[in-house]
């Protein structure tokens, strides 16, 4: 498994089981812009497991809390780690898949994270505009094996 990001010694890096969606829609990928004021960012859509979940369970539920869209979880193209610190403070290693998946339905009013605005980039664009390296590596790879 590739890893990205840097381990700080001095900070005990929760390790973190995750999923991301790679989804696209008439040429643009699924990305999100979490509000931070001047620390805003971009993230594919996905995010942590929750107790029991399964990879393919956790991308379906974090695309509908993040998003609005319902999703299908496809196939598992690529597996990475992260190391970073979460805005809270908080220390973790995001290790998991990334998913291509399809669009079932579209619910705004189903979004629940009022920080997370559903933002459509172009593929290219979004590999210089995803926060972490992990998505940017998962964006290229994909975009290598669609072509």
């Amino acid at each position: 498994m590739l890893q990205f990001g840097r381990s700080d010694p001095a900070l005990d890096h929760r390790r973190r089981p995750t999923a991301f969606g790679l989804v696209l829609r008439d040429g643009l990928l699924a990305c999100v812009r979490v509000e931070r004021g001047a620390q805003s960012y971009f993230d594919l859509p996905g995010g942590a497991l929750d107790g029991d979940e399964t990879e393919a369970q956790a991308l379906a539920r974090e695309f509908v809390e993040e998003t609005g869209l319902t999703v299908r979880p496809g196939e598992r193209i690529a597996e990475a780690g992260q190391y970073f610190v979460k805005t809270t403070g908080e220390a973790v290693n995001n290790v998991g898949g990334y998913w291509t998946a399809d669009i079932v339905s579209e619910d705004p009013q189903a979004k629940q994270e009022a920080d997370h605005t559903l933002t459509w980039l172009d593929p290219a664009v979004a590999l210089s505009r995803l926060r972490h390296d992990a998505h940017a590596w998962a964006v290229a790879a994909w975009m290598r094996h669609v072509s």
